[in-house]
């Protein structure tokens, strides 16, 4: 019964009886994609499938330019970018906190320093002001974060990369299909990087690319792990082919396989994902909800939906609480923030970096970036809907509706419950 009282008061009319398991079920595979596989299979090659080429390509098509090269995984194809920078131990890079690890971790291994700013609130990308701030005699780059799928913002970044002579690595793991002024992301930055684990949006289970438009970062992206094709490259960088620089990346065909299938469809499922939290969004917004909608030059696209609220009548805990007993599937963000976690906090990551005598070793305080701290303890992050009717989203409504109509009970309630 719509705004019944709420389970969490003692109701026991939930708001949400629908099964979820399809709705959000992740990601959808059918005979295509296990003929993709069993080609694969039948061709014997197991290892430098020609498929790993059709999906570079494919990638290159996608991202408007003309390189691309497999990884097995984004963190490894995010290396590449970092070691195709060609930095010097020491080098600084301006990162976000607000972003999973890989996009900061894989410099480690060249000695590279991650400095950390604020997100800013519009779109949860890295702040170009505060990044601006925090330039100093060794910055040399910016990694640039495509939060959810919504794009940064590209014109103060690329303002700001010009002035200071930043190169820019795009992590756009999360922004499959999203343009910017027109531009698709993963061509935005010097490198881009795209994610094919199999939660993103056109998945291959593992997998990664990297993606530009400078032959010389491609040439390095090959050289750090893909011993059969250095011997392609077109210059005396041939002469590594025995070697490499001592990993090996390579995508698994099979992965390369499915995530060619997925990335065809891509479209359609983008516009079923967009149709419905667009849906949502709109009756979360006449609740005082932000949805983080993008602005008109900005064709976004949702990994993750996250909403927030300036002035909720009831702590963010317990709402999440009392939507939770309705039987929504909401919580915190995924991601905890990078700069307070102990890897960098207790000093990790400059011994396993090795920077050199002459660079001092950083000191991340986990009580930096209030802005950021503060705005991410108010997000609420909700599934992205896949494959849900509207039936299942009208009962998602119907739980805001009926917490916050009782909110000012429930936060009594619970207040009175813990102490």
């Amino acid at each position: 019964m719509k705004n019944s009282r709420p389970v969490i008061l003692g109701g026991n009319s939930p708001a949400v009886t629908l099964d979820q398991t399809q709705a959000n079920k992740w990601p959808i595979t059918d005979v295509e994609d296990e003929a993709a596989v069993c080609r694969v299979l039948r061709d014997g090659n197991l290892t430098t499938h020609v498929v790993s080429r059709e999906l570079e390509a494919d990638y290159a098509a996608l991202a408007e330019v003309p390189y691309a090269r497999s990884h097995n995984n984004a963190t490894a194809a995010l290396m590449a970018a970092f070691f195709a920078l060609d930095l010097v131990p020491g080098d600084e890079i301006l990162v976000p906190s607000a972003t999973f690890w890989a996009s900061v971790l894989p410099m480690q291994w060249f000695g590279l320093v991650p400095v950390f700013c604020e997100s800013e609130p519009e779109r949860m990308g890295i702040d170009p002001n505060d990044a601006e701030r925090r330039i100093t005699s060794r910055t040399r780059a910016i990694v640039v974060v495509h939060l959810w799928g919504l794009p940064s913002k590209m014109t103060e970044i690329y303002d700001l990369a010009k002035r200071h002579n930043l190169r820019i690595v795009e992590d756009a793991s999360h922004a499959h299909g999203a343009k910017w002024r027109g531009r698709p992301c993963g061509g935005l930055g010097d490198i881009g990087v795209f994610s094919l684990q199999g939660d993103k949006l056109a998945p291959g289970g593992e997998g990664g690319v990297f993606l530009c438009r400078d032959y010389q970062l491609y040439e390095r992206a090959t050289l750090l792990g893909d011993i059969t094709r250095i011997v392609e490259l077109e210059t005396p960088a041939r002469r590594f082919y025995a070697t490499s620089f001592g990993v090996k990346t390579r995508i698994a065909p099979m992965s390369a396989a499915v995530a060619r299938v997925q990335l065809r469809r891509l479209p359609a499922n983008n516009a079923r994902r967009n149709a419905n939290i667009t849906y949502l969004s709109d009756a979360l917004e006449s609740m005082g909800f932000r949805t983080f909608r993008a602005p008109p030059h900005v064709d976004r696209v949702y990994f993750e939906f996250l909403v927030h609220h300036d002035s909720l009548p009831l702590p963010l805990d317990h709402l999440e609480r009392a939507l939770q007993a309705e039987g929504c599937l909401v919580g915190a963000p995924r991601y905890p923030l990078l700069h307070q976690q102990p890897y960098f906090t207790e000093g990790h990551y400059a011994r396993m970096a090795r920077l050199p005598p002459d660079v001092p070793v950083p000191q991340y305080d986990p009580d930096a970036l209030p802005f950021t701290r503060a705005f991410n303890a108010t997000l609420l992050h909700l599934p992205a809907f896949p494959n849900a009717e509207r039936n299942l989203l009208d009962q998602y409504v119907n739980a805001f509706e009926k917490v916050l109509e009782h909110a000012r009970e429930i936060r009594n309630e619970l207040d009175r419950a813990s102490g």
